[in-house]
């Protein structure tokens, strides 16, 4: 009976290792997830925190950690967070907390771009004047955005002999959303290839 006791010691997997496994599972697997449910949890907060839901990503990150075994807690503890700082756009807690992992933290145009985000959209939470100075602010970016794209399309046409200003206001505008989804799209795919090394740092 002990040596059956010490390879079934061995064979049990940590919580941060099992995370590689369940890394491809969708979040209905990883929510039905039984043995591994610390991890299951831990990736399911890490994934809330990137769509920048605190809310969900910290209840997630409290069911992993009281799952996981008492030596790994602070381990997830850590990375709950630095998800949370991403979830609520703080930039400078990201970057303690980045460091605090081991990890290496954002560069500095990527906090930039969180600590915009956070003017643009703040976190939930926010009180109603912050939120009111985010709309504010996403009204005068739209009015920047369609005057640069207005002035492109003006320059494009010039040597056609110009266009109209309302025809050259809606094509600036196509052009500046255009413009936006390629810049998500490639900033998304970024995101998530930065997040996925960090895990696999921290898991490895």
């Amino acid at each position: 009976m002990p040596p059956k006791q010490r390879q079934v010691r061995i064979e049990q997997k940590s919580t941060l290792a099992s995370m590689q496994q369940l890394e491809s599972r969708s979040d209905e697997e990883l929510a039905g997830e039984t043995r591994h449910r610390a991890a299951a949890q831990a990736i399911l907060g890490a994934r809330a925190a990137e769509r920048y839901d605190a809310q969900t990503a910290r209840e997630h990150f409290r069911k992993a950690i009281s799952a996981a075994r008492p030596q790994e807690r602070m381990q997830l503890r850590r990375m709950a967070e630095a998800s949370l700082a991403l979830a609520e756009r703080r930039a400078g807690d990201l970057k303690t907390s980045m460091e605090k992992l081991g990890q290496q933290a954002p560069s500095g145009r990527q906090l930039f771009a969180l600590r915009v985000m956070g003017l643009l959209a703040p976190p939930q939470g926010a009180g109603s004047l912050v939120r009111a100075r985010g709309v504010l602010l996403i009204l005068m970016l739209i009015l920047v955005l369609l005057a640069i794209g207005y002035g492109v399309v003006e320059l494009v046409a010039l040597p056609l002999g110009g266009i109209d200003f309302w025809g050259g206001l809606v094509v600036g505008l196509l052009v500046v959303i255009a413009a936006l989804a390629v810049l998500s799209v490639v900033g998304r795919r970024r995101q998530r290839k930065a997040v996925a090394q960090t895990r696999a740092r921290a898991s490895g």
